[in-house]
């Protein structure tokens, strides 16, 4: 777990305080999800349990399907990546707070925030700690972090998790199948699915594996079987019916679009030769276009929006930008030769072709919110090169959004200006050294001179509930990065106050050097 150990490091984080202990889930409860698209491969959905003060109600005369798990389980809701010492969380982070509250939280997480607080939620999700109060065999808080990881485009990460679970439930089933689908590793899925007892494929499912191992007539039998007990709806029928046999899509009209596919309709529409541009889908189903099989701009559009939210090592980015020479010009491929360009320019030491570059292809990384990395790939290699003026200002101002921030900035003679004087004080985390040459500035400096939290931080925070106050910070650090000075002021200061300070400055800094006011 290479990427979820350097995203540890590269945050910084101290301890956070101490919490307390927790108690058993003894029902299901209703599934809170931050994404709509998992297929429907079971043949019973998971129920939620009526609370006990409402009166069982029947809606039909069948019979109910129900799970039954044995009291004291563990839980997969503590399984993590990254263990709680390296990220530097007590294990005991969730303290008292409600599952259920927890759950929607996280649910609730912004997709695309500004990298700084993206980092910070990444490592919430994927840090190994002690299972909230209430939390029970079902893992109800697990499934609520995949689903944030899935919605974030992590599928690998996803995958590891739920590698780790060992766990039968049906829900964490559910997204082990679309996670192997969405990477692409069908049989293991299907795999999986026959070697997992007391688990009730859909017809969808069960077709779709039957026809992978190769079994075409028991597929087929399967197939009108279902439509017999009329348990597929007509778009279901058709896509089956071509899965199973192309021929039928010769000289046909297209399938209707699925308004939102899942992975197994996303697999099966692929493979009938009806591919879904993934650039109209989630960020998880982006993965698919990664592979060599997929054009080169295809591949370059996934890996640009894999990157932008963290899902995709920079490195790798550059790998896909470099894989050929661009045959065309306009648009990507203009950001594209513009990449391949400074790298090469860099490679050779070639200053004056890289200040020549530097403007333009900052400006492509600009237009595509993948400044930072940009700044991982070429920000700390910028500071090796003999540039002067405007490229030596900007080659600065991109290595403060590295890793290597407070070493650059520690390093950095006396800047002539204000902005540039204000940036290095704050990257040394002593923005009052510096006059705040504008509005943010003044309120970051502020955040920094640690005013009172508001009520709804401080009091979980008092209470030993810090991973629900850190959940709860969100709000503040988006509308923060949005522009309201107040919520900038509050996320500082609350970053600092739980010993974030890595995070604290990150965020500062990239509020000032990502939003056009530096």
């Amino acid at each position: 777990m290479k990427l979820a150990g350097k995203l540890a490091r590269a945050l910084g984080i101290g301890a956070v305080g101490a919490m307390s202990s927790g108690t058993v889930l003894l029902a299901q409860e209703a599934p809170i999800s931050s994404i709509d698209w998992l297929s429907d491969s079971l043949a019973t959905p998971v129920v939620a349990v009526a609370p006990r003060d409402e009166p069982p109600v029947a809606n039909s005369a069948s019979i109910e399907t129900v799970t039954v798990t044995p009291l004291g389980a563990p839980s997969p809701d503590g399984i993590g990546l990254i263990g709680r010492r390296e990220a530097g969380f007590p294990g005991n982070l969730w303290g008292s707070s409600e599952l259920d509250r927890l759950r929607r939280l996280i649910a609730d997480l912004p997709v695309e925030p500004i990298p700084a607080q993206q980092d910070l939620i990444r490592l919430l999700l994927l840090t190994e700690l002690d299972p909230p109060i209430g939390a029970g065999p079902e893992g109800l808080l697990f499934q609520a972090r995949i689903d944030a990881l899935l919605a974030r485009g992590a599928v690998d990460e996803a995958a590891e998790m739920l590698g780790r679970t060992g766990s039968k439930a049906p829900a964490i089933f559910q997204r082990s199948f679309d996670v192997a689908l969405l990477q692409g590793h069908e049989d293991a899925g299907c795999r999986q699915l026959r070697a997992t007892p007391g688990i009730s494929p859909s017809y969808a499912t069960r077709i779709f594996c039957l026809a992978r191992t190769g079994e075409w007539q028991t597929a087929a039998l399967t197939l009108d079987t279902a439509k017999a007990l009329g348990h597929l709806d007509a778009e279901e029928d058709a896509l089956l019916a071509r899965f199973l046999d192309p021929e039928l899509a010769d000289g046909a009209a297209p399938l209707p679009a699925f308004k939102r596919p899942s992975p197994l309709v996303y697999r099966m529409l692929e493979a009938i030769g009806e591919p879904v541009p993934t650039a109209q889908l989630p960020l998880a189903f982006a993965h698919a276009d990664l592979r060599n099989t997929a054009g080169w701009r295809a591949r370059i559009g996934a890996a640009e929006r894999l990157a932008r939210v963290g899902s995709l090592p920079p490195e790798q980015l550059l790998e896909i930008w470099s894989e050929r020479q661009p045959a065309a010009s306009g648009g990507v491929w203009d950001r594209v030769a513009l990449m391949q360009g400074l790298n090469a320019a860099l490679e050779q030491a070639n200053a004056a072709a890289v200040a020549r570059l530097l403007p333009d292809a900052w400006a492509q990384a600009q237009s595509t919110h993948l400044e930072v990395p940009f700044a991982a790939l070429f920000g700390q290699r910028l500071q090796t090169q003999d540039l002067s003026g405007g490229a030596a200002d900007l080659a600065y101002r991109i290595g403060l959004l590295t890793e290597g921030y407070e070493a650059l900035a520690l390093a950095r003679e006396a800047p002539t200006d204000d902005m540039n004087a204000f940036l290095t004080a704050l990257a040394r985390g002593l923005p009052e050294d510096a006059p705040a040459p504008n509005a943010l500035a003044e309120a970051i400096a502020e955040g920094f001179a640690s005013p009172a939290l508001p009520r709804n931080l401080a009091s979980p925070v008092a209470d030993g509930r810090i991973g629900e106050a850190i959940l709860l910070a969100m709000e503040a650090l988006e509308s923060g990065a949005e522009g309201d000075l107040d919520d900038v002021t509050t996320a500082v200061a609350f970053l600092r106050r739980l010993n974030l300070e890595d995070v604290a400055r990150r965020y500062a800094l990239q509020l000032m050097l990502l939003d056009g006011r530096g």
